[in-house]
C-alpha cells in the first residue's frame, strides 16, 4: 500500500506484514498520534488453549501496547454459547457454562505472557462479554439494536453467502451473532472508550457491522483494522501440524514441541514468520531471511528461539534447543546406515508421558505406550510404524510390536522416538 502513517503502531502494521485492511487508515493514523487509544480483539472460547493460529494477532496487541496504546483481550463468554459461523461448513457444537468457563481460564494463561495487566494508562484489560449479554432482555434487544441491521446486508456478508452457496444450513442462532459482536463493540466504546477493533481478515463483516452499530446509536467514529489470513508457503493453514493443533498451553503442548514447530518452518516463510511472530528489527528478519543452504537453518533456530522465549520463557527455549541438538545435531553418527544418536544430550525437555504402577501392572505393550505418548493416534498406526522401522526405544530400532514393557524396563525413563524429529519419554510415576 502506498500510505506512509504518522504513527508508530500503523507503521508496524505495514512494516512487518500483519495489515490485511482498515476502514479508514487516516481517521485511525490521526486518532492514534493524538493520544492513547484502546482496542479489541475477541477470542471465544472453544477450546481449553489458544494455537498458533491466534498467535499472530496477540502479536497485534502486544505491538499495540509496547507503541503506546491500551489492549483489550475481550473473552467470548457470551458468544461462544452461539458460535461464529464464519466461513464454516458447519454449525460449532453447543458449550456448556462449565466448559466455557473452563476454557476461559485455560487461555488466560497464554495472554499474560504477550501483554502488562496493569492499572496504567496503558495496562491492558481483560474483559468478558457474558457481562452485558448474559443479562439482556430479548425483547428490548430487537427493539433497541435489531432495528439497526438490514437482513439483506447482513446475507451479503461472505461469511454468510458462503455457507448459504453450498447450501448448508444456517441456524438462527448463528446468524445472530453477527448482531451480538456488533453490539460487544458498541459496549466496550461506551464502557471503555473503545475505538477499534481488529482481528482476521475473515472478520472483516462483523468488524464492520459493529462501526455501523456504534456509529447509529451513539454517533461516534470507531475503526475497524484486520490482518492477513495467514497460510503457509504450502498453502496450509498456520497453526496445524500432522500431529494437530499447535497449542499455546504448555501442559497441552511441551515447550520442546513447539520449539521444533518453528524449527521446521519450511525456508520461504522464515524472514515472513521472523517479522510476524518476533520482536527482531525488520532490517534483521531480512538479513536472515535471506541466508541460502545450510545457513537458513541458523535462522530457522533463531526464529524458533524468540517464539519460544516469548511464550515460555528464555529458560524452556535453550532447553528445547540443547535437547533438539542433542538429538539431532553434533551427536549423531552413522552406523551401518542407520542413523543413531548418543543418548548423553539433553532430553529434559522432552514431552513426557508418566505411567502409573497400576497402569503398568505386570506390563505393558511397546504400542500401547507409543499410542499414550502421542507418537501415533492409533495401535494400528503404532504397528505400522514399527513394520516400517520408523520406531526407536532409546534410539534403537524397534521391530517387536508385541514387546512388553515392565517395572525393571522402566527403572530409568526410556525414549520412544517415531520417524527421526518425534520423541517422548516414558517414565514410572
Amino acid at each position: 500500500m502506498t500510505y506512509h502513517p504518522k504513527s508508530d503502531f500503523i507503521a508496524t502494521m505495514i512494516e512487518r506484514g500483519f495489515l490485511a485492511d482498515c476502514t479508514d487508515y487516516q481517521g485511525l493514523d490521526d486518532a492514534l498520534i493524538s493520544g492513547v487509544q484502546t482496542a479489541y480483539i475477541g477470542y471465544d472460547a472453544t477450546a481449553q488453549s489458544l494455537h498458533v493460529g491466534h498467535l499472530m494477532n496477540i502479536m497485534v496487541l502486544r505491538w499495540l501496547q509496547k507503541t503506546g496504546h491500551k489492549p483489550i483481550t475481550l473473552m467470548g463468554g457470551g458468544t461462544t454459547k452461539v458460535g461464529d459461523p464464519s466461513f464454516r461448513s458447519d454449525e460449532r457444537p453447543l458449550l456448556g457454562p462449565e466448559q466455557i468457563d473452563a476454557n476461559i481460564a485455560g487461555m488466560k494463561q497464554v495472554f499474560a505472557k504477550y501483554l502488562s495487566y496493569d492499572d496504567s494508562e496503558t495496562g491492558a484489560l481483560m474483559l468478558n462479554n457474558a457481562e452485558w449479554l448474559d443479562s439482556l432482555n430479548y425483547l428490548d434487544f430487537l427493539r433497541d439494536i435489531g432495528r439497526h441491521f438490514s437482513v439483506n446486508r447482513m446475507l451479503s456478508f461472505e461469511s454468510v453467502k458462503s455457507r448459504l452457496d453450498r447450501e448448508q444450513s444456517l441456524s438462527f442462532l448463528e446468524f445472530n451473532y453477527m448482531i451480538l459482536q456488533a453490539y460487544d463493540f458498541l459496549e466496550l466504546n461506551r464502557r471503555y472508550g473503545c475505538v477499534l477493533q481488529m482481528g482476521g481478515s475473515d472478520q472483516w463483516g462483523n468488524i464492520v457491522n459493529g462501526i455501523d452499530l456504534t456509529r447509529r446509536v451513539l454517533d461516534h467514529e470507531i475503526y475497524g483494522l484486520t490482518t492477513p489470513l495467514l497460510t503457509t508457503s504450502d498453502g496450509r493453514k498456520m497453526g496445524k501440524s500432522q500431529g494437530g493443533a499447535v497449542w499455546l498451553n504448555g501442559d497441552m503442548l511441551s515447550a520442546y514441541e513447539f520449539w521444533q514447530f518453528w524449527r521446521n518452518t519450511t525456508d520461504a516463510d522464515v524472514g515472513r514468520f521472523l517479522k510476524i511472530f518476533t520482536e527482531l528489527p525488520v532490517e534483521e528478519c531480512d538479513r536472515l531471511a535471506a541466508l541460502e543452504g545450510s545457513e537458513i537453518n541458523e535462522a530457522k533456530k533463531i526464529l524458533a528461539d524468540e517464539v519460544t522465549t516469548l511464550l515460555h520463557g528464555v529458560d524452556a527455549a535453550k532447553a528445547a534447543r540443547a535437547t533438539a541438538e542433542g538429538i539431532f545435531g553434533s551427536m549423531a553418527v552413522r552406523e551401518g546406515g542407520q542413523d543413531s544418536f548418543s543418548a548423553s544430550g539433553n532430553v529434559s525437555a522432552l514431552p513426557t508421558l508418566t505411567v502409573t504402577k497400576d497402569e503398568l501392572g505386570d506390563g505393558i505393550s511397546i504400542v500401547q505406550l507409543i499410542v499414550k505418548s502421542g507418537l501415533a493416534k492409533s495401535g494400528k498406526e503404532a504397528k505400522r510404524l514399527i513394520a516400517e522401522n520408523g520406531a526407536k526405544l532409546d534410539d534403537a530400532p524397534l521391530t517387536d510390536a508385541g514387546l512388553m514393557i515392565d517395572a525393571n524396563a522402566l527403572s530409568s525413563p526410556i525414549k520412544l522416538s517415531a520417524g527421526k524429529k518425534r520423541h517422548a519419554l516414558v517414565q514410572l510415576g
